[in-house]
């Protein structure tokens, strides 16, 4: 399966990370947002060891690997969760972070310059710069020319899933995708599964269905399953290609935030979300 094979994969990882953002905000709602950021690692480990032991596979992957593993972990096992949840705490609307984090692809297309070979052409780096410049304008516009604490929590969590990304697409070029994200999680477990039970017995908790419902998206869905198609579309769009489709996502969280959470967002928000949906389209036009 080639380029388009690849693309329609990352997009179904997409499609399942969009909801990610506004399932925080519901699992802040009754849980303390550190018990999020890691405790939705623990559970996703716990789901990964089952998988690995039903499919006979060992737990652990190969010990040369374990370094770039090491960087799957810091990047979208711990990194992402961890920054994102600390700004939607801090009051950044499931709406504005949706466009913040429309940057990734851009982030991500450069990690795959350095670290996985690919060299894609000039109108591809135009369409991608343009995505940024769009979204970075938004961001100018909103805080009157000021990035806010938000923003700068917004901006550690999409370089760290920039660089998870990378790693896990160059592992899924040989190792399937549901394996990478699995034994990136299992090898996290030492270190989420103390903290999550700390957190657990010092932190308040609210049982509400909708805490409950947004914890177990971003535990299930968003640190496990969405990682299988997203891991495999990489590995065969290539990273910097099929990470483009990633453009699509504040259009997609927009909707959810306003379905769901009712959110309301202004004129400019919704044409800093169309710009980046144009630029996904010519860079998918922009053979790698």
């Amino acid at each position: 399966m080639g380029g388009s094979g690849g693309t329609g994969l990352a997009f179904l990882g997409v499609v399942a990370f969009s909801g990610s953002i506004p399932a925080t905000v519901y699992a802040i709602q009754g849980f303390d947002p550190w018990l999020v950021a890691v405790g939705r690692a623990t559970i996703a480990g716990a789901i990964a060891m089952l998988c690995l032991k039903a499919a006979r596979h060992p737990l652990l992957p190969p010990r040369s690997e374990w370094p770039t593993y090491a960087l799957i972990v810091l990047g979208v096992v711990i990194g992402f969760p961890v920054f994102s949840s600390l700004a939607l705490a801090l009051g950044a609307s499931a709406a504005h972070s949706a466009v913040i984090v429309g940057l990734l692809p851009a982030a991500t297309a450069v990690c795959a310059v350095l670290r996985a070979s690919e060299r894609p052409r000039p109108l591809f780096w135009a369409a991608c710069t343009a995505g940024a410049a769009a979204i970075t304008t938004f961001t100018l516009i909103q805080h009157q020319g000021k990035p806010s604490w938000p923003d700068l929590l917004l901006l550690g969590a999409l370089l760290s899933a920039a660089i998870g990304y990378t790693e896990g697409g160059r592992l899924a070029r040989h190792t399937p995708g549901w394996r990478v994200i699995s034994h990136a999680l299992v090898l996290s477990l030492p270190l989420t599964v103390p903290i999550t039970a700390f957190l657990a017995l010092t932190t308040p908790i609210t049982l509400t269905g909708e805490a409950v419902a947004g914890f177990t998206y971003v535990s299930v869905i968003s640190m496990f399953v969405g990682f299988i198609p997203w891991y495999a579309g990489l590995a065969r769009g290539g990273i910097a290609r099929a990470g483009q489709t990633q453009l699509t996502q504040p259009l997609l969280t927009l909707t959810w935030a306003w379905v769901l959470m009712g959110e309301r967002f202004g004129p400019s928000t919704v044409v800093a979300a169309l710009a980046v949906l144009v630029c996904v389209a010519i860079t998918q036009r922009a053979r790698t």
